[in-house]
């Protein structure tokens, strides 16, 4: 199978890349920043390219069977209103680019990814794929987002839109920033740490696409995070143990606030996500539960 991942030289994206290349599919990657490491494979094709603006790079589209869009700005980072709108344009417009790439009719798959975040702040009540969107800045992004994804459908595309939850890998993501906080002891929950915290580890991450991928009954959003939510303030006390460290340095709300503006909102937004539609279809997590699934990142 051929297959092009936009974003691929991202966290995620040099992960899936040698997972599918191991499965036998060629593949090529798209980012805007380059390469960390070369490969010497001929399986294995990279362009260059800023895919919010179009360009020679969707030519590419025109030979994929699946096309894997993980294109997106950091979001832990602090959100200025630039920021915010590359937030903003690095997803919903390459996605409009995609798509509008994509030739009518043409047996395509198109994965793009969105988040768990657009679902806002919904304290305890758990969130299949089924509820309705949130309305803060990135449930709205989330929205839009979605929305160019699902444009391909007029082309007769089938669309699956993973809506991932902070994904749990080595060498960046999520952890990077947690752990050094950790190590130098002043490491611990957020706010009151009662919020639901969506995580999932990146090789069933990984898997998950693969399943969706070739599974032609999975169509629309499907929530990518483990079947065990656990609130923050377990999550930080399971990050101490497994790195031996203790996690009583609470940060209160007004203090994450004032540090990380807009962003110390997202951090405390509560979000009990499950994968209803990945298990229903018989998608077996390698990782369920916390502490097994930050040992295999953390080892």
């Amino acid at each position: 199978m051929n297959i092009l991942i936009t974003g691929g030289s991202g966290f995620v994206g040099p992960r899936l890349v040698d997972f599918l290349i191991h499965k036998g599919h060629q593949v090529t990657s798209i980012d805007a920043v380059p390469l960390s490491r070369t490969r010497g494979d001929a399986a294995f094709n990279f362009l260059q390219a800023d895919t919010t603006e179009p360009g020679l790079w969707q030519e590419s589209i025109k030979n994929a069977d699946t096309v894997i869009n993980l294109t997106g700005r950091n979001i832990f980072h602090r959100w200025t209103d630039k920021y915010k709108q590359e937030i903003y344009d690095s997803r919903v417009l390459t996605t409009r680019n995609i798509v509008d790439a994509i030739p009518a009719g043409k047996e395509i798959k198109l994965i793009n990814t969105s988040a768990a975040g657009f679902y806002g702040s919904c304290g305890d009540d758990i969130l299949d794929e089924r509820r309705g969107a949130g309305d803060d800045f990135l449930a709205r992004v989330c929205v839009d987002w979605e929305k160019e994804a699902f444009a391909a459908r007029k082309k007769g595309v089938r669309v699956v839109c993973p809506r991932f939850g902070v994904v749990l890998g080595p060498n960046g993501g999520a952890l990077s920033k947690m752990v050094p906080a950790y190590r130098m002891f002043v490491g611990g929950p957020l706010g009151n740490g009662r919020h639901w915290f969506p995580w999932i580890q990146i090789d069933d991450l990984v898997g998950a696409i693969d399943f969706v991928m070739n599974s032609n009954r999975i169509d629309g959003p499907v929530n990518f995070c483990s079947p065990n939510p656990v609130r923050n303030n377990e999550f930080s006390k399971t990050l101490g143990q497994v790195i031996n460290r203790p996690a009583f340095f609470r940060t209160p709300a007004v203090i994450l606030r004032l540090a990380a503006g807009e962003l110390g909102d997202l951090l405390l937004n509560s979000q009990r996500a499950i994968p209803s539609l990945l298990t229903a279809s018989g998608f077996k997590f390698k990782y369920p539960d916390l502490e097994n699934a930050l040992k295999a990142v953390l080892s």
